[in-house]
């Protein structure tokens, strides 16, 4: 399989994934709160992700860096700040979920949000991504989605 296939194929079980992952939550939101399925999905992805570490760091060696260039790769703290974002959502869509947007309207309204930000991002060129000029696809592509998205949600209702 090429790289580009695997990629598109990695990609599209990510959405099922994030699906799965939206609609147990706001289940367990439905019978405790929205906070206490936060913290649950968190807790058990903190143990999953500490089992995957510990299962790949024994199968290949950590990579060695040129004497003198330890700072270099060194990450900036704020790139480790990505799992509050990731807890809001785990939140806001189990709240959004147990709304009357149910779980299609507030995936096509998370996947606009995620099609209007990522376009921003890649042209303003924020969290150091290559900057990428807006073009009238791009625009096209986030109407497409936000139309989809709205005939989704009225359309449930």
């Amino acid at each position: 399989m090429t790289g580009r296939a695997l990629d598109w194929l990695l990609a599209l079980a990510g959405g099922v994934l994030l699906t799965l992952m939206t609609q147990s939550n706001a289940v367990l939101a439905h019978h405790t709160d929205a906070l206490y399925a936060s913290w649950a999905a968190h807790g058990l992805g903190a143990v999953v992700a500490l089992l995957l570490v510990l299962t790949l760091s024994r199968r290949r060696p950590a990579p060695r860096q040129p004497a003198g260039t330890q700072d270099e790769g060194r990450t900036p703290l704020w790139y480790r700040l990505g799992g509050i974002p990731g807890a809001l959502v785990v939140v806001l869509s189990a709240v959004a979920v147990n709304s009357e947007l149910a779980l299609a309207g507030t995936i096509a309204l998370m996947l606009t949000g995620q099609v209007v930000f990522g376009t921003v991002a890649d042209h303003l060129g924020l969290l150091h991504t290559p900057r990428r000029r807006v073009t009238g696809t791009d625009l096209a592509v986030a109407g497409s989605v936000l139309a989809g998205s709205v005939l989704i949600v009225l359309g449930g209702a």
